[in-house]
């Protein structure tokens, strides 16, 4: 299993009164943890999209441990959870600087044709991205 990792210094604007980072800012650096870990396998789903195809989030679970503050840092871990024939689940880790777990999430995404929304195979429109999550996704079928 291949995981990525990417640093996010917290900034103020991402916080709520309280000061603590406003909980649907993961969800941004979740996605933020996607793209890196496409481009740490050398895809990009930016030319996905040129190419006519969205991956768009059918389910998301996200589960909140410790919060987070303006001015600490948060490393955002991301993996391919699973890799099936049309859904792909990443899965997440969001930890403090000391390794403490501030939220766990997956998300489940489907590739799709931009204009129809139907469905598509990644296995028929990228074979070697396909192949590569297969080859380092968590949960082997």
């Amino acid at each position: 299993m291949y995981i990525s990792e990417k640093e996010i210094e917290i900034r103020y604007a991402e916080t709520d009164q309280m000061g603590v980072v406003y909980h649907a800012n993961y969800l941004v650096w979740m996605e933020i943890g996607r793209t890196k870990l496409i481009e740490d396998l050398g895809y990009a789903y930016a030319q996905l999209e040129e190419d006519g195809y969205l991956a768009p989030v059918t389910d998301l679970s996200i589960q909140y441990k410790a919060s987070m503050k303006y001015g600490q840092k948060a490393t955002v871990r991301t993996w391919v959870e699973s890799h099936g024939k049309v859904r792909t689940v990443y899965g997440y880790e969001i930890v403090h600087e000391n390794g403490v777990i501030s939220a766990t999430a997956k998300s489940e995404h489907v590739v799709v044709k931009k204009g129809s929304f139907r469905p598509v195979s990644l296995k028929k429109i990228a074979p070697d991205w396909d192949a590569k999550y297969i080859e380092i996704q968590r949960c082997k079928d």
